[in-house]
């Protein structure tokens, strides 16, 4: 299995409404929908979907969200055979609002996601020696996302951390275990100290963040593209022009996509441009894993989109 990843398992329940509410505020909503999600789950979905093989550690409540769960995983063809289920306690969820220019708020309870530990490493350690890359994010304890990047690296294992949701602070051993950082622009922002908000603000943020031991850091920025710092270079790529309806998943089908375009051999000036492509055709669908594209899409956005950013 060349692709691991090492997190959370949600269901989303998803109202739209004409606009994000005020504290305090009742807005009336249009529509409510379920939808499968969670950070791991949807970046795992997006690795399959591109193509490649991957496995999701995690863990599920016993009860009717759980099951329908892993049938989506494997209907969209991801391995759950490490993925454990919890009696005494219920599957994780999100409360997601979106509103009419695709913006969203999210309310995350945890659930069986909080009850990860050692049987989930003990899966980790056994998959490890078949991997080439583990994603990681932080809707999981943070000792176990810890323990699991300690483990991979110990291994020879790629580790890459999407560092949502947005933490004020990482721990120094976490720096020194993780290969690839990827935070948005909020995260960023937290993580540095002082706002990240334009290509400049993003340099300066992630030579910051690749001081404290990162290799390669990548902080996305919306709808104004994302700017990369590797050991050896440092460049901007734009974002593609699309028609928002849901931003909800555009962050973990951007994580895949780097995830498996590393994988494929794809040097990194190609693989930021190709997951910045994915990223941009989450964003035009509804659904947090239905919106995520195929390898097919992906290619033919990026082929067409690949002399205008150059």
């Amino acid at each position: 299995m060349s692709i691991l990843v090492f997190g959370s398992i949600n269901m989303d329940l998803v109202a739209r409404v004409p606009q994000l509410p005020l504290p305090g505020e009742t807005i009336q909503g249009s529509h409510f929908t379920t939808s499968p999600g969670g950070k791991g789950a949807n970046q795992a979905v997006a690795v399959a979907k591109l193509g490649a093989e991957v496995a999701l550690i995690g863990r599920v409540g016993e009860d009717g969200f759980g099951q329908e769960l892993m049938e989506h995983l494997q209907r969209f063809g991801v391995d759950v055979g490490a993925i454990a289920t919890d009696p005494h306690t219920s599957t994780g969820i999100a409360q997601i609002l979106v509103d009419d220019r695709g913006q969203n708020q999210i309310a995350i309870v945890g659930g069986a996601n909080h009850t990860i530990g050692n049987v989930e490493l003990d899966q980790l350690k056994q998959r490890l020696p078949q991997a080439k890359i583990l994603l990681l994010q932080l809707e999981i304890p943070l000792p176990m996302v810890i323990a699991a990047a300690q483990r991979a690296k110990a291994a020879g294992v790629t580790v890459i951390l999407d560092p949502a949701p947005a933490p004020d602070a990482l721990p120094d051993e976490l720096y020194s275990a993780v290969d690839i950082l990827t935070p948005n622009e909020t995260e960023a922002s937290r993580l540095v100290g002082f706002p990240v908000t334009d290509q400049d603000s993003a340099a300066i943020a992630t030579e910051t963040l690749q001081n404290r031991g990162i290799d390669t850091v990548i902080i996305t920025l919306g709808d104004r593209g994302s700017f990369c710092r590797t050991p050896t270079e440092a460049f901007f790529t734009p974002a593609i022009a699309v028609d928002v309806v849901d931003t909800v998943a555009a962050g973990d089908g951007f994580n895949g996509a780097i995830a498996t375009a590393l994988q494929n051999g794809q040097p990194w000036r190609e693989a930021i441009h190709w997951a910045t492509c994915a990223a941009g055709l989450c964003c035009t669908r509804s659904g947090a894993q239905f919106s995520l594209p195929n390898c097919q899409d992906v290619d033919e956005k990026a082929s067409a989109t690949s002399s205008k950013n150059r």
